[in-house]
């Protein structure tokens, strides 16, 4: 049985297509953008998310979710790339996390792995990587909307829609066969 897991990786899925939604609205330019203030552009915060599912997803039950090969500083160094090289990156990160999910059972949850020496149980770890993942998307998608301006194109119920958003609700889930 699989139904606590599959509710999560539906989760993750989300946000990664949140993400995805909003780098590909973005000038390829504005992918190694500084953010306000000094703050990490879209591209850096793409690296941590892939540094972070590769370390935490790799040999997820059985070693520590931070791996000695994982060179978390190096993340968030400035970086100028183009789009297929940030989804490609982006990418090693999300298979690695989806390749677990597909291995793991609901009878496993209680397990416990450790993360950083810390022990938790998986499902407590799950959950924590989810919220990390959509903290950081929220980030992308805040500065892929502040690139593009009045160009963007909204990845959830546009303003002034909801009612029409609530009669055929199409973005809720997604599930399984959608990837």
């Amino acid at each position: 049985m699989t139904n606590i897991i599959e509710s999560i990786r539906s989760e993750f899925l989300r946000y990664k297509e949140l993400g995805e939604g909003a780098v590909n609205q973005v000038e390829e330019a504005a992918l190694s953008a500084e953010g306000p203030n000094g703050g990490s552009s879209i591209a850096v915060i793409c690296w941590h998310i892939a540094g972070n599912l590769q370390s935490r997803f790799t040999n997820f039950l059985t070693s520590d979710g931070e791996k000695p090969w994982r060179e978390r500083e190096e993340e968030f160094q400035p970086r100028v790339v183009t789009r297929a090289t940030l989804l490609s990156k982006w990418s090693q990160g999300w298979d690695v996390l989806l390749g677990t999910l597909a291995d793991l059972k609901d009878e496993q949850l209680q397990r416990t792995i450790t993360i950083r020496g810390l022990p938790l149980r998986v499902d407590e770890a799950l959950h924590r990587s989810l919220a990390h993942i959509s903290y950081h998307v929220g980030q992308i998608v805040y500065l892929a909307k502040s690139s593009r301006g009045t160009a963007w194109t909204s990845l959830s119920i546009p303003p002034g829609q909801s009612e029409a958003y609530n009669q055929a609700p199409t973005r809720e889930r997604v599930t399984h066969e959608d990837h």
